[in-house]
């Protein structure tokens, strides 16, 4: 038999834990699955109806390499809006999902062996999307401070060299729900002018901001030449995970290029999901708040409940709908999960699925109705008791 000869960046590649745990758990029954980033509640009307309204009138074709027209200027009027500033529609790139979209950056600004910074904890399909096309990944880790998740805006700054050809920030961030302040942010942005570096913001729960309409980013002061590029998606905040739809807001000089990478890679997201998108961009600001009056009963649950479970630790997070907490005594925290998965059906994802600086700890999804939560945490602490 031929030995199967496998490229050595697939082969480099680690299976992700959050997915060990999960596969896991669909063999399983009554389980608790709070290990998935994706809420619980189903897609609004508003974007089913229009998808099925664009499949039986025919949208059943390839659509342009960039997105279709008509829901890039309506990504264009929101985040317009959102950020107090143009952003206009040759700035944007429609993707399969925002895991897409951050593929074809990738591709698009780093050569094998250039140099990204990137922050852990945090989610590894970021760093791994810059692996793929073959960049080189350093990492620097959050801190605690004054009981907050916390970065050394100083000492990260003072990493970036002409060397590091991207810097990636995941704000709001997931699995902490560290968010990244305006101030911190324009601070890095000058930094990055200075060496030329491209600084990606992965975006995808900006709206999901427990202190505002939206997290604080660099689309709010940075100019459309600056080598700034924003990921985002339908995923979060319009609960649309199955949907695969996302976007890039990225200088207009990069339109060609990642037109071309979309062709390469997938042609085009489909034309009825991306009408789905277009009607919940256009019309679907209440299905956001209602989605987040509905995180915030669910997370008032999970920490009234945590607070009571000795041993565990956690700092409240600022966006996205994760709570990441650590477990006094527990340093292994894959077969920590596995063994909870197994004993009383709830699934956690390890905290060392985020890097190594999330050893010890674990991530909740708390996008799911009070009484399963209420139900797992019960689960949790009888099983830390026995």
């Amino acid at each position: 038999m031929n030995e199967i000869n496998l490229s050595s960046r697939s082969l480099a590649l680690q299976a992700s834990e959050i997915r060990i745990i999960a596969e896991e758990a669909m063999n399983l029954q009554s389980v608790i699955p709070l290990y998935f980033g994706e809420s619980a509640w189903q897609t609004d009307p508003l974007a089913v109806g229009a998808a099925i309204d664009a499949l039986q009138h025919g949208d059943h074709f390839y659509q342009p390499n960039n997105g279709r027209k008509s829901l890039r200027e309506a990504i264009s009027r929101y985040l317009s809006k959102l950020h107090s500033q143009p952003i206009d529609a040759d700035r944007i790139t429609v993707t399969a999902s925002g895991t897409q979209a951050l593929a074809i950056t990738a591709q698009a600004i780093v050569d094998p062996g250039d140099n990204v910074l990137c922050i852990q904890p945090g989610w590894p399909n970021i760093p791994c999307a810059f692996e793929i096309a073959g960049a080189k990944v350093q990492y620097q880790h959050l801190g605690i401070k004054d009981d907050r998740w916390n970065l050394d805006i100083d000492r990260f700054t003072n990493s970036i060299t002409p060397q590091i050809k991207a810097v990636l920030i995941n704000s709001p961030s997931n699995p902490t729900g560290w968010v990244m302040p305006s101030c911190d942010q324009e601070v890095l942005l000058e930094k990055c002018r200075k060496t030329g570096t491209w600084l990606v913001f992965d975006e995808v729960y900006s709206r999901l901001y427990q202190k505002g309409k939206a997290a604080p980013s660099p689309l709010d002061f940075a100019l459309p030449d600056d080598r700034v590029i924003s990921i985002n998606s339908f995923s979060k905040a319009w609960s649309m995970t199955g949907w695969r739809l996302g976007w890039v807001a990225a200088p207009k000089a990069t339109y060609p290029t990642l037109g071309k990478l979309t062709e390469f890679n997938i042609a085009c997201a489909p034309g009825f999901v991306q009408a789905a998108g277009e009607n919940m961009i256009n019309a679907g600001e209440k299905a956001i708040s209602d989605l987040k009056h509905k995180l915030e009963q669910s997370y008032t649950e999970v920490e009234t409940n945590m607070k009571t479970i000795e041993k565990i630790g956690f700092i409240q997070p600022d966006g996205a709908f994760y709570l990441f907490f650590s477990i006094d005594g527990i340093e292994n925290s894959l077969e920590f999960a596995r063994r909870l998965l197994r004993e009383t059906g709830v699934g956690l994802a390890p905290g060392s699925a985020f890097g190594e600086a999330g050893s010890g700890y674990f991530r909740l999804c708390y996008a799911n109705p009070v009484t399963l939560l209420s139900e797992a945490l019960s689960r949790l602490d009888g099983f830390l008791q026995s």
